[in-house]
């Protein structure tokens, strides 16, 4: 099995910041490929955020440019987002995603898509 194990969400004021960790896990893992961040708001489809590749190139969304920051520990195959300034509007449910290559019973799979269980993210005064 694969797991993506999410913490750092809960409330905080504009302006302030959190960091969300995500830790993947699995005896099955072979390599995992890109890793990132979507969000949910109340109301609204779920938005990628940012992401990031094995190699470092980074991608974010416009609405978090300059105020968001995406890295990686490739070693711990875990994933961070700093967020800074954080607006009103940033308030959702954020959610970690992996690509994923597995080795089970001598086979390799497809690269496949995983995802945590969702971390709220709450910015209110």
């Amino acid at each position: 099995q694969v797991q993506l194990v999410e913490s750092g969400g809960g409330l905080v004021q504009p302006g302030g910041s959190l960091r969300l960790s995500c830790a993947a896990s699995g005896s099955i893992i072979f390599s995992i490929n890109a890793m990132g961040w979507y969000r949910r708001a109340p109301g609204k489809q779920r938005e990628l955020v940012t992401s990031i590749t094995t190699g470092g190139s980074t991608n974010y969304a416009d609405s978090v440019k300059g105020r968001f920051t995406i890295s990686r520990d490739i070693a711990k195959s875990t994933v961070y987002l700093q967020m800074n300034g954080l607006k009103p509007e940033d308030t959702a449910v954020y959610y970690c995603h992996a690509a994923v290559r597995t080795y089970v019973s001598g086979n390799y799979s497809p690269l496949r898509d995983y995802w945590g269980q969702g971390t709220q993210v709450t910015v209110s005064s």
